[in-house]
């Protein structure tokens, strides 16, 4: 499972890394809706909650399925501007700025990402009925955003922006200030990076999760997610391009912007909080479906105790050496086993350490 963005004849200089003021106020909020999410923000996340006026939380209450269910594109408005520079703006009021630019069905498909993701990703046009319905699946507050979006959909935008706005004037003014120099800081390193050793350096850079793929004369990036979605950097329309943008407020989640019609965006983590090498989609599967067989189980329950050589397995499972093979090869293909020799005999032991993760990489590999 990836997402993946050709990028096949784009120059190095159209791949940028930007600050997003408002990409960040959405990462913010997500935080502070999904605290479970953030365990490293929760003192940040306590106190902001804690300082909001009556009226505001109640405002971010009703459109939080905005950032919490998805993470509206509502906040990257840059990238669906036809002719724009592909950029984010300097501030957050130059970004809402662009946010009125957008033509109103972008604008819709945008805001009812949460109930309407497949047909945000396919670029069909928005079919109220349908819009209707789905967020009437979702609850009586998406129903009534829904109701209100297809009816007015200038007021709904400026609805939005002057919540944003009251949440800059809040909390958000004070964090920005907070965060903006470590966000240009890791920009430029990664600008850096790409212009001194390439592409493949810069997105390693990024997350274990990014890899560039050359093959068959194509350039592709892949971002290893639970998903499946693909897209391309060069369309006219919007204008030829990736642009990186660095979060202080995004671990664990890594976020791709493959809307057709919309300019790629990879939104990434930093900061002390970020896992420098996060577990693949494959491999996780690997290690769920290895532990998921009863006979696999009940051997690392031995192989947890010290190591073991596959007669011994065998004599305390009764079954033959085959089929200790069997199970001990799909283990060790899900890294869970180590394997070392003493003299002529064949040790294999479970690693505590990739078990003891498992857990943590699952909620970080579904929150990616």
């Amino acid at each position: 499972m990836s997402v993946t963005i050709d990028i096949t004849g784009l120059p190095s200089e159209r791949v940028v890394f930007d600050l997003s003021p408002l990409a960040e106020l959405g990462a913010a909020l997500h935080a502070l809706a999904e605290p479970a999410h953030h365990p490293g923000l929760h003192g940040w996340a306590t106190a902001t909650a804690a300082g909001l006026k009556p009226d505001l939380a109640e405002r971010l209450h009703e459109a939080n399925f905005l950032w919490t269910a998805t993470m509206s594109d509502v906040f990257q408005p840059y990238a669906g501007l036809p002719g724009g520079s592909g950029r984010p703006g300097a501030t957050l009021a130059d970004e809402l700025d662009m946010l009125d630019r957008l033509d109103e069905e972008r604008f819709m498909q945008a805001a009812l990402e949460f109930s309407c993701s497949a047909s945000h990703t396919s670029g069909e046009p928005v079919r109220p009925a349908r819009a209707l319905e789905l967020a009437a699946n979702r609850g009586p507050r998406q129903l009534d955003f829904t109701r209100r979006l297809l009816a007015d959909p200038g007021g709904v935008r400026a609805w939005l922006r002057r919540l944003f706005e009251d949440c800059d004037e809040a909390f958000f003014a004070d964090t920005w200030r907070r965060v903006r120099t470590g966000l240009a800081a890791d920009a430029r390193e990664k600008g850096a990076l790409l212009r001194r050793k390439g592409l493949a350096e810069a997105l390693r850079a990024v997350s274990p999760a990014v890899t560039l793929d050359e093959e068959d004369g194509r350039r592709r990036i892949h971002v290893d997610k639970m998903a499946h979605g693909r897209t391309s950097a060069v369309d006219p329309e919007v204008g030829a391009g990736v642009t990186f943008v660095p979060s202080s407020f995004g671990w664990p989640h890594l976020m791709v912007l493959y809307a057709p019609g919309w300019r790629p965006v990879v939104n990434y983590p930093v900061g002390p909080a970020v896992v420098p090498d996060p577990a693949s989609v494959e491999l996780l599967q690997r290690r769920m479906d290895a532990l998921a067989h009863p006979m696999r189980m009940r051997m690392c329950r031995q192989l947890a105790r010290g190591p073991y050589t596959t007669t011994e397995l065998a004599d305390t499972y009764g079954i033959t050496p085959p089929e200790v093979s069997r199970h001990l090869s799909v283990l060790k293909k899900a890294e869970l086993v180590t394997v070392r020799r003493r003299g002529r005999y064949v040790l294999h032991q479970l690693d505590v350490a990739a078990v003891a993760r498992i857990g943590s990489d699952f909620l970080e590999t579904v929150l990616r």
